[in-house]
């Protein structure tokens, strides 16, 4: 049976990488009365610098954006298909820029608006956003995650 959500990703000409390995001694997820919490994930490739510096608002959008396909890439590891996601509820985004920095807002939406194309109103979620001072490996952005599961 072909995943409905992998087949729009596939028209999207999205493939998802394998879910990245946890640095440390936490897990990429945890499953809790059917909410599935994702660790902190940053865009693929491993850019390193801040916004206002190193990129612009529009780099770090897609950034974010690619945060979410690390996302993606746990979500479909853990429960096998991406079609057992019943909703993105929360996303907070930690963007590493300078201090004069404005525009942190327009830097997750590169997040928010993949989680929308992809599960469309389900994508729709609460968020919040913070400037840093610094984040793990310098990385632009580290998204944290929560999400409405199917478990079994």
């Amino acid at each position: 049976m072909t995943s409905i959500i992998e087949s729009k990703l596939k028209e999207m000409g999205i493939e998802l990488p394998e879910a990245s390995n946890p640095a440390a001694t936490y897990t990429n997820y945890v499953i809790v009365n059917g909410l599935m919490y994702v660790s902190g994930k940053g865009p693929s490739g491993n850019p390193k610098g801040k916004l206002g510096q190193e990129f612009t608002t529009e780099e770090g959008y897609q950034y974010a954006r690619d945060a979410g396909i690390e996302v993606l890439a746990v979500v479909k590891d853990a429960l096998g298909t991406l079609d057992k996601v019943n909703r993105v509820v929360k996303v907070q985004g930690f963007v590493n820029a300078v201090p004069t920095f404005e525009e942190h807002h327009k830097v997750l939406n590169g997040f928010s608006d993949l989680m929308f194309e992809v599960f469309a109103d389900k994508g729709v979620h609460a968020r919040s956003v913070f400037g840093a001072v610094s984040v793990r490996d310098n990385l632009p952005i580290i998204v944290d995650s929560i999400f409405e599961v199917e478990e079994g």
